[in-house]
């Protein structure tokens, strides 16, 4: 596949979830605030990466519900199945020119695990902030990508669920029809 028809396909798996735009959501803000405090982080999200934006499930530590896709770096990390670490973003050429850097917020330090899908679609991050540089342990590390596949497992979860309700009302519906036809 190339880059388009990646993309594509990453947008559909998505969609399949039907998670963007819902209202905050205990489960995952309580994984947000955990992480804040397991980290010592002032800032951590659970971004899902849509087309033209970057939406946030859950945010302990900012105000904002999403953000322009082109200046996050969300939409970096989810192009890799492994940790996307920013130490120093002051240092680091990936993110010098970055408004998030340069700007109000003055981001200093960024690490993201993938939110990854059972079929291999990465669907946004969990991620962690500072504004001042920070480096993780292998332990830390470790940790960071646990929480992100709990993460995704409650998201799959809740698919798994919408589906098996709506595969019951269907049979439901069916035997209704079958019911009526044998009795008339």
């Amino acid at each position: 596949m190339n880059d388009t028809q990646t993309e594509t396909a990453r947008i559909t798996a998505l969609k399949r979830y039907d998670i963007l735009d819902t209202p905050a959501d205990g489960t995952f803000d309580r994984m947000t605030a955990l992480a804040a405090k397991v980290f010592n982080m002032p800032i951590v999200i659970i971004s899902l990466v849509d087309t033209d934006r970057i939406w946030f499930k859950s945010h302990h530590g900012v105000d904002v519900q999403q953000i322009d896709r082109v200046p996050g770096l969300c939409a970096s990390a989810i192009l890799s199945d492994d940790l996307y670490i920013v130490e120093d973003a002051r240092q680091d050429p990936r993110s010098l020119v970055n408004p998030l850097v340069a700007g109000e917020l003055g981001l200093g330090f960024y690490a993201a695990a993938p939110l990854t899908t059972h079929d291999g679609h990465r669907l946004g991050t969990f991620c962690i902030i500072d504004q001042k540089p920070r480096y993780l342990t292998e332990a830390q590390k470790l940790m960071l990508q646990d929480m992100a596949a709990i993460v995704m497992d409650e998201i799959e979860l809740r698919l798994a669920v919408r589906t098996a309700i709506g595969e019951n009302a269907q049979r439901t519906a069916e035997l209704r029809k079958f019911r009526e036809i044998t009795t008339s």
